[in-house]
């Protein structure tokens, strides 16, 4: 395995870059990945072409549009239509090719609104969906659907990783389009520099969250990689959640920010309450090693570090 060809899609994204980074230091070398300029994975002839030519043998799809929940509302045909395009491509070009494993990523937003806690993967298709999200959650269904049934009727090593929240280096940091946890870091950062001023967050704060170190994500894409998984779908997570407000005050603490929080309650809260049942993936042998707080902390640092504009500014 270690010297088969190994495509990662999506290979400069946060979680595409972790992985890439834990197969290296594992000893894989033979890894291939692709830019958006030099291969565009919405259009499927460039996508043929390209398994054509490179022939991998594993894939791996990180590739995916993502955001928060102002960027998913504002722009649901490109979060349904895109993610759709992206991994119908790959799923597709992946099974006429021959890819002899074929790993693939989404969300804990597939699961429906209300579900039990903790999520199970049983739990999928039993309820209505996040309305914020629905329409990547509709995309990420349809990719596990489609390795389910790759799997069923073809009897290939096509396997789904659903993680929950993540977090981590080279995270987006743009209020536009990142998620809770860096559009926070950044938020308070900037209050700090600004004379630790008031920040003002999105809902009530009372939503409970889990959150995955991203290079602990990689460590069950490894995991995934290098075993034969009996089942389709495995939930990837802490199995520990939190309340917003209290991720706030520690993201507020590890910024060193002085100043008041203020809750936006005209702003949507998203759902209630999202905890991953782990037990699946605990039970092979994966479990996550990297704490929220030291995650915070890691994904801070690298934000001084690596965010030109801020470079200037150092802990």
């Amino acid at each position: 395995m270690i010297t088969k060809k190994i495509y990662i899609a999506g290979h400069h994204g946060m979680v595409g870059s972790a992985i890439w980074r834990a197969l290296e230091a594992k000893g894989f070398k033979n890894l291939i990945g692709k830019t958006s300029q030099e291969l565009d994975l919405r259009n499927q002839d460039q996508v043929n072409q390209f398994f054509n030519t490179e022939k991998p043998v594993v894939v791996i799809d990180a590739a995916a549009r993502v955001g928060g929940i102002l960027v998913n509302n504002n722009f649901p045909y490109q979060f349904l239509m895109e993610n759709m395009q992206i991994q119908n491509n790959l799923i597709d070009a992946a099974h006429r090719h021959e890819v002899k494993k074929f790993i693939f990523l989404g969300s804990s937003c597939i699961y429906p609104k209300m579900a039990p806690q903790p999520l199970k993967e049983d739990y999928l298709l039993t309820g209505p969906l996040e309305p914020t999200n629905e329409w990547y959650a509709i995309a990420k269904i349809a990719g596990v659907k489609a390795c389910e049934a790759i799997r069923k009727q073809f009897n290939k090593d096509f396997v789904s990783l659903m993680p929950t929240n993540l977090y981590g280096t080279h995270d987006n940091f743009d209020l536009q389009t990142s998620h809770v946890l860096p559009a926070m870091m950044r938020k308070f950062h900037e209050a700090k520099l600004n004379n630790h001023a008031p920040v003002t967050l999105w809902g009530s704060g009372t939503p409970m969250r889990e959150f995955l170190f991203v290079d602990d994500l990689a460590a069950a894409v490894l995991f995934a990689l290098e075993n034969t998984l009996d089942d389709n779908l495995y939930n990837v997570g802490t199995g520990i959640d939190l309340i917003i407000k209290d991720l706030a005050l520690l993201i507020q603490k590890t910024v060193g920010h002085q100043g008041e929080i203020i809750w936006d309650e005209s702003k949507p809260d998203g759902t209630p309450r999202k905890m991953m049942d782990v037990t699946k993936l605990k039970a092979l042998g994966w479990s996550p090693k990297v704490d929220l707080e030291s995650g915070v902390l890691k994904t801070y640092e690298w934000f001084l570090e690596h965010t030109i504009q801020y470079k200037e500014v150092k802990m």
